[in-house]
């Protein structure tokens, strides 16, 4: 393993690059409504991200080993959908919960990952409780993140207060590091025992974004039979709800610093701290 440790010019370049993943999210939330398509949310992300950042979208042609090239700009995975939901012409309906997950890439090749839920209308209690579970579970981690700590630290606060509510994570995904690439080491796992694991120090910059299931915690390729697995959609293999939330997270001297924050960023949990939860 050989995790990259980020100096005072590279961590500042990672913060230009994190706030302006999370503006996009920003841009997107008032266009996210019953009607519209995942592939207009699609088209809507690429322009602002090229017309009006200057940026680039990672997921446009990323193809990591054994996959298609994925062909969109960010990722749109709706209700049963854990991750890697590619967009389509299927309106979004009043109930629908999904996740935005965009990454860009800066000019100067710096990469920021972020992605948030959406309910759909009113949405159903269920599936609104799975949503602020799965985001209380990120920052259930987040918290975890200063000097001395353990990956296994994040992962078991994650788990534990994930299962603790009646659902279940994911195993198969991570979180990982970033920086002038997409993934880089470490790999940050939302479950697991304190005190194992790599210890954090200074400098490391990595996501935390726990996929949790309303069922159970297995997962498949593919959605509902409906087609041939498109080479990237994985579902709960129970056709249970999934949700996921992710931010970037500086470790620091003394703690950490959550990188993809922005104007519209929705506010932490009551248990984190006020200065923990604002955009810089």
């Amino acid at each position: 393993m050989s995790i990259t440790i980020k100096t005072g010019a590279e961590i500042d370049a990672m913060r230009k690059a994190c706030r302006l993943a999370s503006e996009v999210l920003d841009y997107l939330t008032p266009f996210i409504k019953p009607g519209i398509t995942t592939n207009e949310i699609d088209k809507l992300s690429l322009d602002y991200m090229v017309n009006v950042q200057g940026t680039k979208s990672a997921t446009i042609g990323y193809a990591p080993p054994g996959h298609i090239p994925y062909p969109a700009s960010l990722c749109t995975s709706v209700n049963e959908v854990v991750c890697h939901g590619i967009p389509n012409d299927i309106p979004l309906k009043d109930g629908d919960i999904i996740n935005l997950d965009v990454t860009i890439i800066t000019p100067e090749g710096w990469y920021g990952d972020n992605s948030r839920m959406f309910v759909i209308g009113e949405g159903k209690i269920a599936a609104k409780r799975l949503c602020s579970i799965t985001f209380e579970a990120m920052w259930k981690g987040i918290e975890k993140v200063k000097p001395g700590a353990r990956l296994g630290d994040i992962g078991h606060a994650i788990q534990t207060f994930a299962e603790n509510a009646g659902y279940s994570v994911v195993r198969e995904y991570c979180g990982h590091g970033i920086g002038r690439k997409f993934h880089e080491d470490p790999q940050v796992l939302h479950y697991g025992r304190p005190n194992t694991g790599v210890e954090l120090v200074p400098g490391m910059i990595f996501t935390i974004e726990p996929m949790i299931n309303m069922g159970k915690r297995e997962i498949k390729e593919g959605r509902k039979g409906k087609a041939p697995y498109d080479g990237w959609t994985i579902v709960t293999k129970d056709r249970s709800l999934s949700a996921q939330w992710e931010h970037t997270v500086l470790v620091t001297e003394t703690g950490y610093e959550v990188l993809t924050l922005s104007a519209g960023s929705p506010p932490p949990p009551d248990f984190i701290p006020a200065d923990k939860g604002t955009a810089a």
